[in-house]
């Protein structure tokens, strides 16, 4: 076989090495999902939900795999603040079936992401340490996430318990934020790989999540008094124009810092750009506010773009390691002879 011809074990010998950040190109792919059914483009938003749903199957069964087989490499990685990816992944793809109506499955992706979450947030706190990279915002973000997912299915099954759970979750999202935004390294806004957007991407989702408080609330339900709705309102409203003072930021030093150079973690940049584009859009019909989602679509289209460039640099950086799998097994092989 031509050295240059992937092969079934090459492929599973570069699938195998796969990290925890790989976690964050379905969060990306996810979010996208979203976003599009926000704003109204069902079909390429089924098509980016099918993709994101490929990619959460491959790595849930190499998560499971991992537990069964090499038990010490499996926790290695839960420590990792990477390893949250798995929770926010899987809240991101079940708030995307909710909206397609299948709360069931939903529910039942909220269950495994609720008990996946204390385990793996418990393993990463215990390991954070000052000057770290955007990454340590991961534990707002899985936060947030089950928090948006719960208000989604509380909206959807007039469940009050579930959207008073989500509220304890969004605050303490707020809370985690805070107490990683002091072992955050503000170095990496112009040396990161592409996880420093997830300091603005963790802002965004809980931009989001309280817009799907606002939203979850009915006459039904009654969840919130006056002074609840205008503390969710402007807690929401804040947390927005952070979120874009962040876009805002970490899009300056893109440009006065390129990295242009294909990275795992640059899936890290698609989500938060993807998830900002979802909170403008669902903030601008929980706030009333029209002007936002002319806002919210435009930047759609740009983390479609980006999704676009990372997918083309992935696809590519995955077909190299695989075609010069075996070539670089021969050379090693060679070497010690």
């Amino acid at each position: 076989m031509p050295a240059s011809t992937p092969s079934p074990s090459s492929f599973h010998a570069w699938w195998a090495q796969r990290s925890p950040a790989a976690g964050s190109a379905v969060m990306a792919t996810g979010v996208v999902s979203v976003a599009l059914q926000l704003a109204g483009w069902e079909v390429l938003s089924l098509v980016f939900l099918v993709v994101a749903c490929a990619a959460w199957l491959g790595l849930a069964a190499e998560f499971v795999l991992r537990l069964l087989r090499e038990r010490e490499r499996w926790v290695s990685e839960a420590e990792s603040p990477s390893s949250l990816t798995a929770v926010a992944a899987t809240a991101v793809l079940g708030t995307r079936m909710s909206a397609l109506g299948h709360d069931a499955l939903a529910g039942a992706l909220l269950a495994l992401a609720t008990v996946l979450w204390p385990v793996l947030l418990v393993l990463v706190v215990r390991r954070w340490r000052p000057r770290m990279p955007g990454s340590v915002f991961l534990a707002c973000v899985a936060t947030q996430g089950l928090a948006v997912l719960s208000s989604t299915l509380a909206g959807a099954e007039s469940t009050a318990w579930l959207a008073r759970v989500a509220l304890v979750l969004f605050w303490s999202g707020l809370v985690l934020y805070g107490l990683a935004l002091f072992r955050f390294d503000p170095r990496q806004v112009l040396e990161g790989a592409g996880d420093h957007w997830v300091a603005g991407g963790a802002i965004s989702i809980s931009s989001l999540a309280g817009a799907g408080l606002l939203t979850a609330d009915s006459s039904r339900l009654y969840l919130w008094n006056d002074d609840d709705l205008g503390v969710l309102r402007l807690t929401t409203l804040v947390l927005l124009v952070l979120d874009l003072a962040w876009y805002a930021v970490l899009l300056t030093a893109e440009a006065v810092r390129p990295r242009p150079a294909y990275d795992t973690r640059r899936w890290a940049t698609v989500f938060p750009v993807g998830m900002t584009a979802a909170a403008t859009l669902s903030a601008s019909a929980a706030l009333g506010v029209p002007w936002l989602d002319g806002l919210g679509r435009v930047l759609l289209w740009v983390s479609v773009a980006v999704w676009l460039a990372v997918a083309v640099g992935a696809v590519a950086s995955a077909r190299a390691a695989i075609t010069s799998g075996p070539r670089s097994a021969f050379v090693r092989s060679r070497a010690r002879r």
